[in-house]
């Protein structure tokens, strides 16, 4: 499976077994290519990028060497779910770099969203070759790229075969290792189900790569950050009480940056309000907003305007893709 191409008869993967029968193939293929060679992974604890991890280790072990880039912008207790992950279950050779000081530093003042977006994929290149160059006897680099990416690089979309975007002195050292390429998404999970890695990682929401850079709205600010992974923690786990989490396509908390007149203990307050975000999709193009029960949306907001500093009001955002966007930025 080294072609860029899928072949027309190539089955879809949907049960364990198809699954195993991938996993024994890819394990075979990476052995032969890498050989006693050592593999560089950028682990950002996705669906693809977890994917390729466990399945590289079971292939290689050791000689993988996964750098997970914490950016303070992960959602609530997931950069500790993949050190549990991977480097308590599953041994792997696991750097962890907590950077979460440098990238809200560089992030300070500025409130465009592409501008947030160049920063923040620009310094996780920055950490991530940094830490790339202290290595030694590295000569290749895994990526989580899956079939959809080819396609959309075909066609012009989005760019593929990047290495990343390393600096060209790292990226011309490398030869690429991409095992999951001619999967789609569902079939990655089938994967990594059978690759035994946990549920709530295996079908992880969609995450902008900016991560909750995009849904703190405007300039970052630490204090309106620590809220949003507060509120957005408690959406997702009332969601997951309901359940409802296997029913609505994504769902996730925003806080914008400005203030809203509210009543604390009898007296006025300026504080944020926060937007609750739910979609129903099948390709991210377009969009509805769910009607979600009033039980769940109330417990929801009871619990944010008593568990999380700096909230005065909840809203649930209703609009449909188009004329909006899923993301606010």
């Amino acid at each position: 499976m080294n072609s860029n191409v899928r072949p027309e008869t190539m089955e879809r993967i949907t049960t364990p077994a198809q699954a195993e029968a991938f996993i024994a193939e890819q394990v075979a293929e990476i052995r032969a290519q890498v050989g006693d060679k050592k593999v560089l992974l950028a682990l950002s604890g996705g669906v693809d990028s977890s994917v390729v991890a466990a399945l590289l280790i079971k292939a290689i072990g050791k000689q993988l060497i996964c750098v997970h880039v914490n950016h303070g912008l992960m959602r609530k207790n997931e950069s500790e779910q993949v050190v549990e992950v991977f480097k308590n279950q599953l041994d792997a050779n696991l750097i962890y770099i907590d950077a979460t000081d440098r990238f809200l530093d560089k992030l300070v003042g500025i409130a465009a969203p592409e501008a947030k977006r160049k920063v923040i994929g620009g310094e996780f290149i920055e950490v991530f070759a940094e830490e790339a160059r202290k290595l030694e006897g590295v000569e290749f680099l895994a990526q989580g790229t899956i079939y959809p990416d080819i396609l959309e690089s075909e066609k012009g979309v989005k760019a593929h075969h990047n290495v990343g975007g390393l600096p060209a002195d790292l990226a011309e050292k490398f030869e690429l290792v991409e095992p999951v390429k001619l999967l789609f998404k569902d079939e990655v999970r089938v994967v990594g189900c059978a690759l035994g890695l946990p549920a709530e990682m295996v079908y992880r929401q969609p995450f902008p790569g900016p991560g909750l850079g995009v849904r703190c709205l405007g300039a970052i600010t630490r204090d309106r950050l620590a809220a949003l992974r507060e509120a957005d923690a408690i959406v997702r786990e009332e969601f997951d009480k309901a359940g409802l989490t296997g029913k609505v396509w994504q769902f996730f908390a925003i806080v914008p940056d400005f203030r809203s007149t509210g009543v604390k203990n009898g007296a006025r307050v300026e504080d944020w309000p926060v937007i609750i975000r739910a979609v129903n999709s099948v390709d991210a193009m377009t969009a509805t907003a769910p009607q979600l029960p009033w039980e769940v949306l109330t417990t929801i907001t009871n619990r944010i305007l008593a568990e999380v500093p700096g909230v005065c009001r909840v809203l649930y955002d209703m609009s449909p893709k188009p004329v909006a966007t899923i993301e606010w930025e």
